[in-house]
Order: structure tokens, then C-alpha cells, then sequence
């Protein structure tokens, strides 16, 4: 990687900070890429792959596995693409010229062991080493891959291995996906532009193998993809963000993000979407979601302060969540990419709707509390 690369990954932390699910928001001196606006029309198997025009995407998976004896593990592999506008490309029209950088985070939570491990990487488009299509799912670095058998909702597979950590998964949708938000874009602000376009695939059937030091797993389970894609900056007075994925045993699904201004409350900007058993959605505006953190876990290794289990309550649907890390110590400090500190981890779920009780399992990402999001680069 050359010194301007570096200089650059270091510059572009904060906005690749391994989130799922906030894009940030428009920089209008920017005219280089293209930005989120309503009226978005979605084709498939087209928008699983690269969106070069636009500036930052990602394509974000995590997941709840399980081996036949009942030993439990989560999951976590994301893929970021950014693109570098042309004015600031050096060595054009160089094969080494540096217009596209791709970077990747792996974290596997071993639930019995009581371990957290995490990986990551930094590659550039160029001469193979990292990439993604721009008509199907295919998106690669070195020997990190996501890809899927074309169409709308095939199959996908996952595989990376780094330094005695590895998984080889394959997953199936057991449900349609979502788009969020509305009119075709995710609101993360409120001027033109500040927006993503942004759908998941909420609930993928999951089995493969997972490997940790000299020992290989037989896993199955349930796993969660989100692909995201815009061209922004966030607002100057945005901490950061906090983002949810719910998955419950009635069948139905839910993700919330919270935009967290500087003095902690809640940007309007924030929503959520509510999956029902048969795909249907419901957007949740900021006002239809309460967000109460219970507890805190301050980080031996980063000092960093987290909210550590919440409560995530929508009062209109009388649904209460109570949301619990299943090991306090999720934090990836990514030093080889991204250079932010942050924690993203599996939860379980408890609580109640009408009086009835409701479990279920998810991923909390935490980001802004470690350091706050740089806005420039």
C-alpha cells in the first residue's frame, strides 16, 4: 500500500467505521459521486454488487451459530468499498493508481469459550487483490470473499481466514429482503443528500464451518446482511451511532439505528423498520422508538465508555426488548484498516409485547464512544 493510501485510510476512519447501517451525510463540495435521492428504483441482482458512483458502500453481515453439541458463536464480516474522487487519485492511469480501497473486518465471539477475536484487512482495486462486480453479488479481498448465485435472493456464500481464525459459510434467505426507509432512501439528515440507499436480508438460513486456532466447527444458524450505499458526511455536531439488529422467535425482525448528537440525544433523522413473519415492513420514525441504555462497560484496552444492555422499547406496538452483550468484550480496535475503535457485538433478547413474553437474538454496533467521528479528511 503506498504512503498516500495510508494517509487516506487513516483520513476516512470515521466514516468506515464498520457500521451496517448509517451512511453519512452529503459533502456539497463534493461533486464527484453521485448522491442518495428519493425515488431510487431497485434492480436485482444489479444493486447487490458495486455502486462506483456512489462514494462509500459496504456489504455487512453478522450472525448467530451453533454446533450440534451446543457450542454457541457469533459472527461478524463486513466488506468496504471507497471510492477516491479524481482530483485526489495519484499515478493515473497507472494499474497502481489507488481510485478504489477496499477494506474488511472479521470478528467471531466465541458465546462458551467466553472469547472475542477480530481480523481485518485493507486492499485496493488493481491487479486483483480486492474488488467487487457491479452486476451480482462478488465482493473480494485477497482471500475474503462474499458472493452469491445471482438473482434476486440466492444463495450466498462467505469465506475468510486470517491469523487462526476462519469461516466458510453458505446462506440461504429464509425470507424476502427489505428496502428501509422511505421513498427509496435512509434518512441521516435532513438536507438533500443525506441519505443512503440502504435493504437487508434479515433472516439467511446459515451452515459451514468456523474455525478458531487448531479446532473447525460444524455450525448452523441464523445470520443478517445489510448492504449500504451513499455519498455524505455526517453533520458536524453527530458523536456517532448506535445500531440494532433484532431477530425474534415469532418470526419477525427488527433494526433501529440511533444518529447520537454530541450531547446525547437523538437525531430526527434516526428510524427503524419492523419485519413481519410474511415480509411485510413498517418504518418506524424516530418518535415511534425509545432507546434506554441499562448498564456500562468500560473498555480495559481503549478506556472507551459503552452503553452495555438496553432496552429498546416501541410503544405504539407495545413492545418492550431488553437486549444483554453475551460477552461484555465485542470491542475491534482495527488498526490495519480503518483505524477506529469500536464495539459491535451478539446480544440476547427478552422481553414482552401485550404481556406476552418474546425472546429472541441480535447484533448491537456501537460507534463515536472510543473517539468521536472525525467529519473531514
Amino acid at each position: 500500500m503506498t504512503s498516500f493510501a495510508a494517509r487516506l485510510v487513516i483520513g476516512l476512519a470515521w466514516v468506515l467505521a464498520a457500521s451496517g447501517s448509517v451512511a453519512p451525510a452529503a459533502d456539497p463540495a463534493d461533486a464527484s459521486f453521485r448522491l442518495a435521492q428519493e425515488g431510487y428504483q431497485y434492480e436485482f441482482p444489479r444493486d447487490h454488487g458495486s455502486h462506483d458512483s456512489f462514494r462509500t458502500e459496504w456489504w455487512y453481515y453478522t450472525g448467530h451459530l451453533e454446533t450440534a453439541e451446543g457450542r454457541r458463536f457469533g459472527f461478524e464480516l463486513t466488506f468496504f468499498r471507497r471510492g477516491i474522487a479524481p482530483d485526489q487519485v495519484e499515478t493515473r492511469p497507472s494499474r497502481w493508481s489507488v481510485d478504489q480501497l477496499y477494506l474488511a473486518h472479521l470478528a467471531i465471539t466465541d458465546v462458551t469459550g467466553q472469547r472475542f477475536h477480530f481480523r481485518d484487512r485493507i486492499s485496493r482495486a488493481g491487479l486483483g487483490k480486492a474488488g467487487a462486480d457491479a452486476t451480482h453479488l462478488h465482493v473480494w479481498l485477497d482471500h475474503w470473499r462474499a458472493e452469491s448465485s445471482g438473482g434476486t435472493g440466492g444463495q450466498q456464500t462467505l469465506d475468510a481466514k486470517a491469523d487462526g481464525v476462519a469461516l466458510s459459510l453458505t446462506l440461504d434467505p429464509a425470507k424476502p429482503l427489505v428496502v428501509h426507509g422511505e421513498r427509496g432512501i435512509s434518512k441521516k439528515g435532513a438536507a438533500v443528500g443525506q441519505a443512503s440507499h440502504y435493504y437487508s436480508f434479515t433472516n439467511l438460513a446459515t451452515a459451514g464451518t468456523l474455525t478458531i486456532g487448531t479446532e473447525t466447527y460444524r455450525v448452523t444458524g441464523t445470520s443478517w446482511m445489510d448492504h449500504e450505499f451513499g455519498s455524505a458526511d455526517l453533520s458536524p455536531d453527530l458523536a456517532g451511532w448506535d445500531w440494532f439488529s433484532i431477530q425474534l422467535t415469532d418470526k419477525r425482525e427488527l433494526m433501529v439505528y440511533r444518529l447520537r448528537h454530541t450531547d446525547g440525544s437523538s437525531d430526527a433523522a434516526s428510524s427503524g423498520t419492523l419485519v413481519f413473519p410474511d415480509g411485510r415492513t413498517q418504518h418506524l420514525s424516530a418518535s415511534d422508538i425509545q432507546l434506554t441504555p441499562l448498564d456500562t462497560w468500560t473498555s480495559p484496552t481503549s478506556k472507551a465508555t459503552y452503553p452495555h444492555r438496553w432496552q429498546v422499547s416501541i410503544p405504539s406496538l407495545e413492545l418492550l426488548l431488553k437486549l444483554t452483550p453475551l460477552l461484555a468484550d465485542q470491542e475491534l480496535r482495527t488498526t490495519r484498516s480503518t483505524q477506529v475503535t469500536y464495539w459491535e457485538g451478539a446480544v440476547s433478547v427478552e422481553g414482552a409485547e401485550q404481556g406476552q413474553a418474546i425472546k429472541g437474538q441480535g447484533y448491537v454496533e456501537l460507534t463515536g464512544y472510543a473517539e468521536r467521528i472525525r467529519q473531514k479528511l
